[in-house]
């Protein structure tokens, strides 16, 4: 079953220290395996790749794959075995429902929203911004679901 939520990057909030593994390393798209490098080529027609990582979360090997597709933003976690884990891909706000559109601004506040992405995962989806990169500063994420509401848990 999917169901979709969002978040949004919203500038002027708390500065979040990020989520990404400690394990995470960069690797060369040679470094994949087979069925990952599969998924990745199929994942990525039309794209270009901005880079690959490895990392490790309870005890399994996931590999991302960075991309831009259409001049925005798409990351691929892919498991060991080529099945695509979750899809992180920048949407415009515009594009959003009026629901969900009140519902970010509502938990935005005064913020003002940057970025909004679309997370996808293979049991559910969310749409979100992207709260473990490190290289923005000054802002906070915030997520709601396909209603516009904030979720029971975050992302």
């Amino acid at each position: 079953m999917k169901i979709n939520h969002l978040l949004a990057l919203v500038a002027g909030g708390l500065l979040l220290a990020g989520t990404a593994s400690a394990q995470e390393k960069k690797i060369k798209r040679s470094d994949l395996p087979p069925a990952v490098e599969k998924t990745v080529a199929a994942e990525s027609a039309g794209a270009t790749i901005r880079g690959f990582s490895t990392e490790k979360e309870k005890g399994q090997t996931f590999y991302e794959a960075e991309m831009i597709v259409n001049g925005h933003s798409k990351d691929v976690l892919i498991a060991a075995d080529g099945t695509v884990v979750e899809v992180e891909e920048q949407v415009t706000l515009d594009s959003l429902s009026p629901e969900v559109k009140a519902g970010l601004q509502a938990k935005a506040g005064k913020g003002k929203i940057l970025k909004v992405e679309s997370l996808t995962k293979r049991e559910s989806s969310c749409l979100r911004g992207p709260g473990r990169d490190k290289r923005e500063k000054n802002y906070t994420e915030v997520q709601v679901g396909p209603d516009g509401k904030p979720l029971a848990h975050e992302e």
